[in-house]
């Protein structure tokens, strides 16, 4: 991390929704391939039509966050991670760090997890911080917080 814009990176975006995040991935990196996750078998239908331009580099997959295998259909190592207001509506801590460890069980080596949340909603910013930490990561830095919501960067 950073890619270069022609990196052809796997991507995998965590409680994905309707591909808004995704979308932007693969836009700004056209040869980068994503796997949305999300719990809401609507949600994926609705990213694979907004992102049928794209269908040949995206894979949706349905799993529940909550659901500590979540992971076992992701179908990784990942060269990145991003979640954008997802992590958060999990509500319990432990649920959360859990969810933390699966991303970082993910990522390869390098790897990275930009996370984009209401994290002030859900324990505050330095507690995540703590958990991803705890979880594996060797930094989580704040890239940018405007109470609730911030952006934290996780690196392997």
């Amino acid at each position: 991390m950073p890619f270069v814009r022609d990196a052809a990176i796997e991507v995998l975006d965590v409680g994905g929704g309707a591909g808004v995040i995704a979308e932007a991935v693969l836009e700004a990196f056209p040869n980068a391939t994503v796997t949305a996750q999300d719990f809401s078998p609507h949600m994926l239908a609705a990213a694979r039509e907004r992102l049928s331009r794209h269908s040949a580099r995206l894979r949706t997959v349905l799993s529940d966050l909550a659901d500590p295998a979540w992971t076992s259909n992701a179908i990784g190592p990942f060269d990145l991670a991003v979640s954008g207001i997802a992590i958060h509506n999990l509500r319990d801590m432990a649920v959360i760090a859990a969810c933390y460890d699966g991303v970082r069980a993910l990522l390869k080596s390098g790897g990275a997890f930009i996370d984009y949340d209401h994290f002030d909603r859900v324990g505050g910013v330095p507690l995540h911080q703590h958990m991803l930490k705890v979880a594996g990561f060797a930094s989580a830095d704040v890239i940018w917080h405007e109470h609730p919501t911030a952006v934290i960067k996780a690196s392997v």
